[in-house]
């Protein structure tokens, strides 16, 4: 199953020992999952690592996080995006994720953030937006359709 993995869901994956984001993100580093990336949500995974107050009272090191991320970036699946779908989305700024999913033919996009990646211009129905529990429920149902 392709999936583009929001920052938001790999924030969470690394505060929260237990839990859906973390699941999925071990799923992805496990093969069982493919996770794609692009410009666009490469940088944005870099800013948000850029910001070590974000992470600050974890139990896990910046250099854990670095690693971490390192090894999530060898799984994912580089895919350009050649066409933008501007404007589409109520928050510009999540249009690349969209962009990456139709680029990527991804199954999914996990959010925790749902609501700005709905309501947009354009529909994709075969594209679910859900958090990553939902996403892993659908990965399920997915597998067991076969």
């Amino acid at each position: 199953m392709r999936v583009v993995v929001d920052t938001n869901i790999s924030v969470s994956a690394i505060m929260n020992a237990a839990g859906s984001p973390r699941q999925l993100l071990r799923l992805c580093l496990e093969g069982q999952m493919v996770p794609l990336t692009g410009n666009a949500l490469y940088n944005e995974y870099e800013a948000v690592l850029a910001r070590p107050a974000l992470f600050e009272n974890r139990p896990v090191s910046m250099k854990e996080i670095e690693t971490l991320f390192d090894a999530f970036m060898s799984v994912c699946v580089w895919t350009p995006v050649y066409f933008l779908l501007r404007p589409n989305l109520p928050d510009e700024a999540d249009n690349h994720l969209l962009e990456l999913a139709v680029a990527g033919n991804a199954r999914a996009i996990a959010t925790a953030n749902k609501r700005d990646l709905s309501g947009g211009q354009l529909h994709f129905p075969d594209i679910a937006v859900g958090t990553a529990s939902e996403i892993l429920e659908l990965k399920e149902m997915d597998e067991w359709r076969r």
